[in-house]
C-alpha cells in the first residue's frame, strides 16, 4: 500500500494498492495527514473483509483476545460464575437458609426444589419483607419465585444487561431449570466491564 505507483515496495510486492492523490491537510502539504487518513480507512477496509471473508465472529476475537474490556465483554457466563452455589431446600427452615446466606456472602440464596431445580431466591428484601415471625418460616414462604436466571454459555455482557435492566445484583446460571453457577455483579467489576 502506497501513494506511489513507482515506489521500491509496490514494484516488490505481489498485490500493490495505490493510495489515490490527494493533497496533505496540513498547510504546507508536507506533513503526512491526509495520507495517513486514508492509510489507515484502506488498512480497516480489508481487515474488515477478510473477518468477512474467513467468517470471523466474536467467539475468536475471544480466543486471540482474551484480556482488556473487550475480551471481558466477549466471555461466557460460564467463565465468570462461581460453582460454589448458595442454595437451599424449599422446605428449609429460614434459620439454615439464613446461615447459607451467610457464609456464602453472597448476600442471597436460591431455593431448590425435591427435583434439584431451581424455584425461588432469597434476597436481603424477601428478609426485610417478612421479618415478622421470620424464623418460623420455611424458605417456600419467603422466597421470590421464578428468579432470573442466565445459561452458562450467553455472554457475560448478556448477564451484565440483564442485572442492570432489572436493577439486581446476582444471577443464578442454570442448565435445564437447574443450578449449575451464580454470577454476582462484583464478578462483573472484577472483570473489568463495569
Amino acid at each position: 500500500m502506497a501513494s506511489r505507483p513507482d515506489s521500491t515496495l509496490l514494484r516488490q510486492s505481489d498485490v500493490a494498492l495505490v493510495l489515490p492523490t490527494a493533497p496533505e491537510a496540513c498547510g504546507e502539504g508536507i506533513v503526512p495527514t491526509t495520507s495517513t487518513t486514508m492509510t489507515l480507512a484502506l488498512g480497516d477496509a480489508l481487515a474488515v473483509a477478510l473477518m468477512e471473508h474467513r467468517h470471523f465472529t466474536p467467539e475468536h476475537f475471544r480466543t486471540f483476545h482474551p484480556g482488556g474490556k473487550l475480551g471481558a465483554r466477549l466471555a461466557k457466563v460460564g467463565d465468570l460464575m462461581h460453582a460454589d452455589i448458595p442454595l437451599v431446600a424449599e422446605d428449609a427452615p429460614m434459620s439454615e437458609a439464613l446461615l447459607t446466606i451467610s457464609q456464602k456472602g453472597f448476600g442471597v440464596t436460591g431455593v431448590i426444589g425435591a427435583d434439584g431445580a431451581l424455584v425461588g431466591i432469597i434476597t436481603d428484601g424477601d428478609l426485610r419483607r417478612n421479618m415478622d415471625g421470620l424464623l418460623a418460616r420455611k424458605a417456600a414462604e419467603v422466597m421470590t419465585k421464578n428468579p432470573r436466571t442466565i445459561a452458562p454459555d450467553a455472554l457475560s455482557e448478556a448477564a451484565l444487561a440483564e442485572m442492570q435492566g432489572r436493577k439486581i445484583t446476582s444471577l443464578f446460571v442454570v442448565e435445564a431449570g437447574k443450578p449449575v453457577g451464580f454470577l454476582h455483579i462484583h464478578d462483573f467489576l472484577r472483570s473489568g466491564m463495569v
